[in-house]
């Protein structure tokens, strides 16, 4: 591990090691990584080091541990992705299970704010894609979603695309969600709006804009959905 002026603790330059292991596939999702006396043999460092950067891995969900078995790459799965990230709930709090429609998938090339938020060059494309989740079997969010052609190749020519798109992004394209950043803001229904969700123009909705961020840290999914709070909330725990 590397010392001199202005270098990271010794934990945090092992955590980037590791970190950097899952992202250019050295170990896949589901992996079991090394035992912490073989990681710290291999890295010349202390067993303690060790523990203390899984525990900032496990902390940010890039692991996870169980019990007599040993670290595991998290792997996203369609209920575990929705569980992470989808956070819209019924008015008692209730957790729900949104189901995809309609989706529309399309090539196009990248406006300037997606190539300045997605680090893409001028001339790069993107895939939009369009599609609604019903609730209750009720449209309840509009969602456009636009990701790199060149992180997600042929994505759009597949023939159906899963209710959890992160779950593909992690098993197809190598490329795991680490976090997400979101704003909210209140909104009115637009024509656009009124087709998908059903609901009078000018009726209220929640307009939410994710920034979907890959363990490496880059930003490589923006998401802007438009949702029906009549019978649904937008819920997290502050911890």
């Amino acid at each position: 591990m590397a010392k001199g002026p202005g270098f990271l603790p010794l934990y945090q330059q092992v955590y980037k090691v590791l970190v950097g292991r899952i992202v250019d596939g050295t170990w896949r999702p589901g992996q079991a990584l090394p035992n912490e006396f073989a990681l710290a043999a291999e890295l010349d460092v202390s067993q303690g080091t060790v523990r203390k950067a899984l525990n900032v891995m496990e902390l940010e969900k890039l692991v996870e541990r169980r019990q007599g078995k040993g670290t595991f790459v998290i792997e996203h799965t369609q209920e575990s992705s929705l569980f992470k990230f989808f956070r819209l709930t019924r008015i008692d709090g209730e957790r729900i299970t949104p189901q995809s429609q309609g989706t529309l998938a399309k090539r196009r090339k990248a406006t300037e704010q997606e190539r300045a938020k997605l680090g893409l060059k001028e001339k790069e494309s993107v895939i939009e894609i369009r599609r609604t989740r019903d609730v209750d079997g009720a449209p309840a969010v509009w969602e456009r979603v636009v990701i790199p052609l060149a992180l997600f190749p042929d994505i759009d020519k597949r023939k159906s695309l899963p209710n959890a798109l992160y779950a593909l992004y992690q098993s197809e394209y190598g490329i795991s969600i680490a976090s997400a950043r979101e704003k909210l803001s209140a909104d009115l229904v637009k024509n656009e709006d009124a087709e998908h969700l059903q609901l009078p123009i000018g009726s209220p909705l929640l307009h939410i804009d994710r920034e979907a961020i890959a363990i490496d840290g880059k930003c490589v999914e923006l998401r802007t959905s438009r949702c029906d709070t009549r019978k649904l909330r937008y819920a997290i725990t502050l911890n």
